[in-house]
């Protein structure tokens, strides 16, 4: 099979890189196959299909149970072949056990990526053009309602509404849509920028939460809080810092913040950068 940026193959050796690692960026979708398997002949054609027409909104790894049947068995359940397993920031999402249509395959990969919406292009290009920002705001809004299976059209209205300055709104936007939506890398990303700027907004100035978290190390509120001051005036190594202490010593704080908000800053500040390689190894010592 001709190599592909969109496929890959997975073994033992590459799948935490491979696979949990990317999924923590966007879908990744694990193909569990064998060659002698007539089903999984049939499939294999049609999923990498599927992954040149999504051009990149997801990755297609595919794993041979013929040379990683115990991994398959051991670590992932796989019994029977062809099986589909989605991942999500590390973990299986959902699960398709043999050669469904394209259209299930669709309806599924449909639930983690959002698909492009003519309305939106529509209205953002108005938008450009005449920069009526209440306006592009009423018409995505009202597109949304017309449309509600298209998580495109909210995704562009909350990024107007960041713009607007109604970082509340795009919050709350971003929160109504589904779980699998929001894992996405760009929303992931776009939800934790606003309630950063939310925060921000609504906490104390920058001396008095260094001062409380200097007295008060493991107050994960100051620190998170801090962690949101120096985000919004472009620390992002002072914020990372901040949101690592708090993975080191409150993970159950807002449900993994610290370690959410790292993500969101790796997605913002992109992952070839040097910082974003850098506390990425932290934050994977941080968690062992």
């Amino acid at each position: 099979m001709a190599k592909s940026p969109y496929i890959a193959d997975a073994n033992p050796a590459n799948f935490r890189t491979l696979v949990l690692e990317n999924s923590e960026k966007g879908p990744v979708l694990v193909y569990f196959w064998s060659p002698r398997a007539g089903p999984c002949m049939v499939l294999m054609p049609r999923l990498v299909q599927l992954a040149h027409e999504y051009a990149g909104k997801f990755l297609l790894v595919l794993l041979d149970t013929d040379q990683h049947g115990r991994m398959a068995r051991e670590e992932y359940g796989v019994t029977s072949v062809p099986t589909v397993k989605f991942f999500r920031q590390g973990q299986v999402a959902h699960t398709i056990h043999g050669a469904e249509s394209d259209a299930e395959f669709r309806r599924a990969i449909d639930k983690f990526v959002a698909r492009p919406s003519g309305a939106s292009q529509v209205v953002l290009s108005a938008f450009r053009q005449q920069g009526n920002l209440e306006n592009a705001c009423s018409l995505l809004a009202k597109a949304a309602l017309d449309d509600p299976d298209n998580f495109q059209i909210p995704v562009d209205l909350a990024k107007l509404l960041l713009l607007k300055g109604d970082y509340v709104q795009a919050e709350h936007l971003l929160l109504a849509l589904p779980e699998e939506v929001r894992a996405d890398a760009e929303i992931s990303t776009l939800l934790t920028h606003a309630g950063f700027i939310r925060i921000a907004q609504d906490a104390p100035d920058i001396e008095t939460l260094e001062r409380d978290v200097a007295a008060e190390p493991n107050n994960s509120l100051a620190r998170y809080q801090l962690s949101a001051v120096k985000l919004v005036q472009d620390d992002c190594v002072g914020a990372m810092d901040q949101l690592l202490e708090i993975v080191r010593h409150d993970r159950t704080f807002r449900d993994d913040a610290g370690r959410n908000g790292l993500i969101a800053i790796f997605n913002m500040v992109g992952g070839e950068h040097e910082l974003v390689g850098h506390y990425r190894a932290l934050l994977t010592e941080a968690l062992r």
